[in-house]
């Protein structure tokens, strides 16, 4: 079963923060409303765009989403 884009990005989540994707990963761990089972980008995307406050841009978003789909192909 493929795993949600949640659940990718939290192998990312560090204590010192390194660089946006794992900037982005703490955040996304902070905010309890996150959808946490989705794997579509459409409804990630606009999530995001109304509630990411956290995110300097939503580039950092599509960078997550382009590692998360190389590794689902493997």
């Amino acid at each position: 079963m493929r795993k949600s884009f949640y659940h990718f990005l939290m192998k990312y989540r560090q204590p010192k923060v390194t660089d946006s994707l794992t900037a982005f990963a703490n955040a996304v761990y902070e905010d309890h409303g996150f959808p946490k089972q989705l794997h579509q980008y459409d409804e990630l995307s606009s999530y995001l765009e109304l509630n990411g406050h956290y995110l300097e841009s939503m580039t950092i978003f599509d960078e997550a989403w382009e590692k998360y789909l190389v590794e689902e192909k493997e």
